[in-house]
């Protein structure tokens, strides 16, 4: 199997896998119980937070743990909102988000939210001085995604942030930090929100993160009993929350070295996909290496995709959670609605082996040409 969707999600690492069998067959009380079990599990709890916040060199009190990275954007941006709306209600929004951003904008619009989308440039970049223009006194909140799931475009969000303040100092910043965790360094002080996810990063799925800076306020979205998670009320789930910081440890080591060897990969795919004239490289100057999007000018994504999984090769079209759609980012990058229409992502992983791509670039000129000739046939 050569498996090359690891942006969709990773596998889970051996020992954030034996973190959590570990913390699940040695703490079963209840952390919010005052018995001597609760208070271990709590422990162990209060541990594995600690340990995130040191690595992000935040406060233990700016963690609230979600079951997912969709879940955070929804607490980012519906529960600011909701906060602030009597400062305004005005957002702003980059075209190059993830499916569950648009999805929560159009909820805010129905309940009077205005929603702005703001341009890039032809490399994906967000044009800063669109972004000038739009910050309005009534902007509460801007969401740009730090690194784009469908093409690797990673933003600059340090200058963003100083863009935002400047135009308005009390806008809120947030950004969906899910593909970018893991595989680039991150800064969570560049935002004033941000969202993450464990199964991108080699960890358990079912839990994901929200850091919401001290200053800022929220309403919640759901109410219950518990004081460990006040914005997500409920039984922590201890075995989950150990093995993500787990995962976020180990991601977070040697970084740059694995970015390193992911960009020699890519290179090698980028320099023998573009000698097919049928084929474009829907790359820029800032997209990671760990992404790689082509459109397929003449043979159907889909039908392709399906033709190398018969090879137990596995890549997705967009986004796992916008499949079969048009590529909203790569239209915002060409404003080309057939390179836009057909595309693949090819997603790579420290874990990805230079044999491999081998065989994949095999395998993909095997059906390249067997479905171009099957075309050619048909017509």
């Amino acid at each position: 199997m050569i498996y090359l969707d690891y942006s969709a999600t990773t596998p889970v690492n051996y020992d954030v896998l034996e973190s959590y069998i570990r913390s699940t067959r040695d703490f079963s009380g209840n952390p919010n119980s005052i018995h001597s079990l609760g208070v271990k599990s709590k422990a162990l709890m209060n541990s594995a937070i600690k340990q995130i916040s040191d690595t992000f060199n935040i406060l233990e009190s700016e963690i609230t743990f979600t079951s997912g990275a969709t879940m955070a954007n929804n607490l980012a941006l519906i529960g600011t909102s909701l906060a602030n709306m009597r400062e305004g209600n005005h957002i702003i929004v980059s075209k190059l988000e993830h499916p569950s951003i648009y999805e929560i904008c159009k909820y805010l619009e129905s309940i009077g939210f205005e929603i702005s989308y703001v341009n890039n440039d032809e490399d994906g970049l967000v044009d800063f001085e669109d972004l000038k223009r739009k910050i309005r006194p009534d902007t509460i909140l801007v969401s740009i995604c730090a690194v784009n799931s469908e093409t690797g475009i990673r933003q600059p969000l340090k200058m963003l942030r100083q863009i935002i303040k400047k135009e308005n100092n009390n806008t809120l910043f947030h950004s969906d930090m899910t593909q970018a965790l893991g595989k680039v360094s991150v800064n969570l002080h560049d935002v004033d929100l941000a969202s993450a996810s464990a199964h991108k990063i080699y960890g358990p799925k079912g839990i994901g993160l929200l850091y919401k800076n001290s200053h800022v306020s929220m309403t919640p979205l759901l109410y219950g009993s518990g004081h460990v998670n006040l914005l997500n009320p409920g039984t922590p789930p201890v075995p989950l929350i150990v093995a993500f910081a787990k995962a976020i440890r180990l991601a977070t080591t040697d970084i740059d070295k694995r970015e390193n060897f992911i960009r020699r990969l890519n290179d090698k795919i980028v320099d023998d996909l573009k000698k097919y004239d049928g084929v474009l490289i829907n790359h820029s100057k800032i997209c990671i290496p760990h992404i790689l999007n082509i459109s397929l000018m003449n043979i159907k994504a889909e039908t392709f995709l399906h033709a190398l999984e018969e090879h137990e090769v596995y890549v997705s079209t967009n986004t796992a959670c916008s499949s079969g759609e048009i590529s909203t980012t790569v239209m915002a990058m060409y404003r080309d609605a057939k390179r836009a229409s057909s595309t693949l992502r090819i997603s790579l992983s420290h874990l990805t082996t230079t044999d491999e791509i081998n065989k994949f670039l095999l395998y993909f000129k095997m059906v390249y040409e067997k479905l171009s000739f099957l075309k050619k046939e048909e017509s």
